[in-house]
């Protein structure tokens, strides 16, 4: 088989369990489980964050958010860093993007470094890497003081418009929210809304729209080898779905909540602020999960059967041959879990990931509907994809490993024990008050086979034993029992903070050239005499007639 494109899908929001092929027992996902048989589902695999915009930078620029410095949505990418697009056009790879990237450009640095904002270079820095064929973050909430986004849903809009859904913002007004007997709106953004059906055709929402612009993207694509990332919206809030999505499931469909009344008592403070914010009080209330979880489960039905749409023209036009498809998350939901709505936290509803990939190769046919339980993390997926257009590896800037080795049945040598996760959570508008009392607000999640490990800078540590605590529901970080666990944990993490990431600039080849390159250009230090000199040095240095004694110096 010649080169390989690259069909890189990402939901938003869209938790590892919420597919019958992970095990839930009313939705079920047929295309996205006939993907995981025809390829390997990674049942551990975990982002660099539990937030939508540093999530997404560690899955671009397959770098830790500790490294990229992105850590919160619209923190700005540095303009220097290198993207997934840079490493691939550099392999012969073109980089496209359909949909969602939630990164902010770095205009400063762009200014600083006079680089033009119309320029191929200038784009793709503020486009984080990707030359685009339609960017559309998917948000376009409006309040007193403006837009959400400016270009959020932008050309969506126009193209609703053009549609017949008339007004200054359809994407609010038709495809995210509903109508009452009078035909007044009701904003998807009020989750008593949830299992009414948006005032929109299905076929014209925003999840059958990416699905097309992908279509329309590999229609027109050469012969050049290309890495499409179609980044879905959906199942991302507004929670409200179009009809028939809306009415699929109802309240007895709402599997058991994961939380105890454990949780409430000595509750991390972190963890508590979390709890009492209004999002998790909300998900707290047994009426909003029922209202709200089955308009969540319609989202990912729709988004499961547009799966079904997209793998038939791939199978038609015989692009299933020669496509490396990768389905993942940015990150999960809480929906109640945990007291706890939203994201942010380290649970496994908030920090693991469902990740699909199907290599069509036939080194891949041994490990064909197989799971794989490695640790595994976001920014492997960047390594993969180099090693995939047959670029040459970069462990000096890729700071994730190559999953090809898991695809092919093999067994990678020294394979990490520990994942690790960041929440910044200082930048968090909630949590204000709490990140007053402290330097850095900061949250960091070890976790390995066993245990996961919850330090936040100067407040105790959190640890859940994963064997026998799989709910993650007894917080262990205040056991004495557990206190040598705890310790091993930390240096961990304090191994993992001291690793060299920054040195971006010169590989470890390159570096083994160096050490030579100082005595073969002259450094002679220490050398107290002619014997303790390399003799390719002597010609330079030993003892010679002065150049004053040449014919016609002087």
């Amino acid at each position: 088989m010649g080169k390989k494109n690259i069909l890189f899908i990402m939901f938003d929001q869209l938790r590892w369990d919420y597919l019958s092929c992970a095990g839930h027992p009313h939705l079920h996902t047929p295309h996205i489980d006939a993907l995981a048989a025809e390829g390997v589902r990674f049942t551990r695999a975990y982002v660099q964050s539990p937030v939508c915009g540093a999530s997404r930078m560690s899955f671009y620029t397959g770098r830790y958010c500790h490294s990229h410095g992105a850590t919160w949505n619209r923190v700005p990418l540095k303009v220097g860093e290198h993207t997934m697009g840079d490493h691939l056009r550099a392999a012969g790879m073109d980089c496209w993007l359909v949909g969602k990237t939630h990164m902010k450009a770095d205009d400063e640095g762009m200014l600083r470094l006079g680089i033009p904002r119309d320029s191929i270079i200038g784009l793709r820095a503020e486009q984080c890497g990707f030359d685009v064929w339609e960017r559309d973050d998917g948000m376009r909430p409006e309040g007193p003081e403006g837009l959400y986004d400016e270009h959020g849903a932008e050309r969506y809009n126009d193209w609703l418009r053009e549609r017949g859904y008339p007004g200054p913002n359809p994407w609010h007004d038709f495809a995210n929210s509903a109508r009452d007997a009078d035909g007044n709106v009701l904003s998807g953004w009020f989750l008593k809304n949830a299992r009414a059906p948006a005032e929109i055709r299905e076929e014209d929402s925003e999840t059958p729209y990416m699905t097309t612009r992908a279509i329309e993207f590999m229609e027109q694509a050469g012969d050049t080898p290309w890495c499409l990332h179609l980044s879905y919206i959906k199942p991302h809030w507004p929670y409200i779905a179009p009809p028939p999505y809306n009415d699929m499931y109802g309240p007895e469909h709402v599997i058991r909540v994961n939380r105890s009344d454990a949780e409430l008592a000595d509750t991390h403070p972190v963890f508590r602020a979390y709890i009492e914010g209004r999002v998790s009080r909300s998900f707290s209330r047994d009426e909003v999960r029922e209202t709200v979880i089955p308009a969540y489960m319609g989202l990912i039905k729709q988004c499961d059967d547009q799966m079904g749409r997209l793998f038939a023209w791939l199978k038609e036009t015989g692009r299933w041959d020669d496509t490396l498809i990768v389905l993942t998350s940015d990150h999960g939901d809480y929906l109640g879990d945990h007291w706890m709505g939203e994201k942010d936290m380290f649970h496994d509803c908030s920090a693991k990931v469902p990740l699909i990939i199907r290599d069509p190769s036939p080194e891949a046919d041994a490990t064909r509907g197989t799971t794989c339980d490695a640790l595994v993390e976001s920014i492997d997926l960047a390594p993969t994809f180099v090693e995939v257009a047959g670029g040459t590896a970069r462990p000096h800037i890729l700071e994730g490993r190559s999953l090809t080795p898991f695809l092919h049945g093999e067994k990678p040598e020294k394979w990490r024990s520990y994942a690790i996760s960041e929440n910044d959570y200082g930048i968090t508008p909630a949590m204000e008050a709490l990140a007053t009392q402290v330097d850095d607000p900061r949250q960091f999640m070890v976790v390995t086979v066993r245990w996961k490990y919850i330090h936040a800078e100067g407040f105790r540590p959190m640890l859940f034993d994963l064997d026998s605590d799989p709910d993650e529901l007894h917080d262990l970080g205040t056991d004495p029992a557990h206190a040598g666990v705890r310790a091993e944990m930390a240096a961990h993490l304090s191994d993992w903070a001291r690793r060299l990431s920054q040195r971006t600039t010169m590989s470890p080849e390159e570096i083994v050239t160096e050490r030579g390159r100082s005595p073969a250009r002259g450094i002679l230090l220490g050398a107290w005499d002619e014997a303790e000199a390399p003799p390719s040095a002597l010609p330079f240095y030993g003892r010679r007639p002065g150049p004053e004694t040449e014919p016609g110096a002087g």
